[in-house]
């Protein structure tokens, strides 16, 4: 064991030396290689640990991971209910419990534990979430490995919570969609668990292979997503003007949960760095509904079709 001024330097992106003794300003390192979870190395490649706390850009981020299968349980539950059952609301309902009591436990149990607190590691650049494609190879024939959690704990918090979510949905919902979905037949009134069985392991996957990406394009996708199915939701329940929005109220409860979106898109693209500046923009949230609204009966298939009949 040696002082790290004389040992060799230390190769690799994300290879460091972990402190294995320190007496007052004199601290001793160990050999170059993988840090402990929870540490990421400092400029002077030595494993140090992350003592931050996440920053708003990193809260939004969670927190849209955690939308997602909670908005797709909704849509699955919508889709396999259809008009024969009343028991969506109360499947509605149990998935927000779900999900909302499976990242409060995921909080919990995550460091430190018994807090809703994190600590975590600042993300610097894209390649600090794939740090298993950065392992050294010295002599070109064997690898020193170095892949560690550079960004703990964003990576992998998503995995404990969706398996959470997972296994608190296995206890509760089979049990309620039992007892009240008595308006679909046998077949029908699982369907929306089983697609969660499909979803949930695509989820993973894709928190695994593009969770970098997810972290810096989620603001974007939140917009074009919440657009497009907007305007598809509009266009398939055929709303061509106010009157129509007014007629349901699951019309209205889909118009402002798409404006939710919005404001969240926004908020994540602008982090509300500058208040004065950023707050305004979100007088832009009903923009989109709006101009659908105005634009509808303009672009009405019929009339495009009879207008273009006159016309010859």
């Amino acid at each position: 064991m040696q002082a790290v001024a004389v040992q060799p330097a230390c190769l690799g992106l994300y290879c460091g030396r972990a402190v294995l003794a320190a007496n007052g300003s004199t601290e001793m390192y160990g050999d170059c290689g993988v840090c402990p979870r929870g540490q990421k190395t400092d400029d002077h490649k030595i494993c140090r640990p992350c003592t931050e706390s996440p920053d708003r850009y990193d809260w939004l981020y969670l927190g849209f991971m955690a939308m997602l299968p909670l908005v797709l349980h909704w849509f699955f539950i919508e889709w396999y209910s259809g008009k024969k059952s009343s028991s969506a609301l109360f499947q509605h309902i149990t998935a927000l419990f779900e999900c909302s009591v499976a990242a409060i436990v995921t909080l919990l149990v995550s460091d430190p534990v018994g807090s809703l607190c994190i600590r975590s590691c600042k993300v610097v650049m894209l390649s600090d979430w794939y740090t298993m494609l950065y392992n050294p190879s010295p002599d070109y024939i064997n690898t020193i490995h170095c892949t560690h959690e550079a960004v703990y704990p964003l990576y992998t918090i998503v995995f404990i919570y969706y398996a959470f979510c997972l296994v608190l949905m296995m206890l509760l919902r089979p049990l309620l969609v039992k007892k009240i979905a008595c308006g679909l037949g046998k077949s029908d009134r699982f369907k929306s668990i089983y697609a969660a069985l499909y979803f949930f392991p695509i989820l993973t996957v894709l928190q695994a292979v593009g969770g970098g990406l997810l972290y810096y394009a989620f603001p974007y996708i939140i917009l074009v997503l919440s657009l497009v199915t907007l305007a598809v939701y509009m266009s398939a329940s055929e709303v061509e003007s106010f009157k129509d929005l007014l007629l349901r109220k699951k019309r209205l409860v889909v118009l402002f949960s798409h404006w939710l979106l919005h404001a969240y898109g926004i908020i994540s693209i602008s982090k509300l760095d500058k208040l004065e500046e950023d707050l305004p923009l979100l007088a832009l949230v009903p923009t989109p509904a709006l101009f659908y609204l105005m634009t509808a009966k303009y672009t009405e298939p019929s009339r495009i079709l009879s207008e273009g009949a006159n016309g010859h």
